[in-house]
């Protein structure tokens, strides 16, 4: 997946366990804890916002988009095609 986590690295920046920040936005450890794994295969923008807000970041700062060997579904076909 093209999307990184990177709010491991947050929450050590700032010196706050994951267990803290569930307690603080309200969310459960294990829904955080697929998050902060990149098993998550959605985020609400209110979620995103209330780890933001709590972690005083921006959306940046815990989401990475890498491109490196990623292709779209329908990639591959369509470049079959043009050939």
């Amino acid at each position: 997946m093209p999307i990184i986590v990177k709010l491991d690295d947050v929450l050590h920046d700032r010196r706050m366990t994951l267990t803290e920040l569930a307690d603080r936005i309200g969310l459960t450890l294990a829904n955080l804890s697929i998050l902060k794994t990149g098993k998550a295969r959605a985020i609400r923008f209110s979620t995103l916002e209330a780890i933001c807000e709590a972690l005083s970041c921006q959306p940046g700062d815990i989401l990475k988009f890498e491109t490196a060997g990623f292709e779209p579904a329908g990639f591959e076909t369509a470049r079959q095609e043009r050939e």
